[in-house]
């Protein structure tokens, strides 16, 4: 059984800055790509990021990309996700996801890839 657990959510004023952190445990972290996404009240699930397991490739949705920076330290078992400059429109919930498969090439934005998933992170962006 896979466990992560999210944390860095809160209040903050547009242009501000939060630093998501998902720690895991459970299965071999370093062997999975993991993944941000996010949903909004009234909306669908939204990818936002993710990272391979080896941390040297990334992927981004256009809606964040130039603003927010996945990462990860496979010591410390922790996905992070650093946002910037954030707009109200970034206002949702946040979760971290592990992908199902180890040692994946590709990133992918498909949640069905993701077979694990915290219970999320509030981030709430005033205006």
């Amino acid at each position: 059984q896979v466990q992560l657990v999210e944390s860095g959510g809160g209040l903050v004023q547009a242009g501000g800055s939060l630093r998501l952190s998902c720690a895991a445990s459970g299965r071999a972290f370093s062997s999975y790509n993991m993944g941000w996404f996010r949903q909004a009240p009234g909306k669908e699930r939204e990818f936002v990021a993710a990272i391979s397991w080896g941390g040297g490739k990334t992927y981004y949705a256009d809606s964040v990309k130039g603003r927010f920076t996945i990462s990860r330290v496979n010591a410390r078992n922790t996905v992070y996700l650093q946002m910037n400059s954030l707009k109200p429109e970034d206002t949702a919930v946040y979760c971290c996801a592990a992908d199902r498969r180890p040692y994946q090439s590709i990133l992918t934005a498909t949640p069905d890839e993701y077979d694990y998933w915290g219970q999320g992170t509030q981030v709430t962006v005033s205006s």
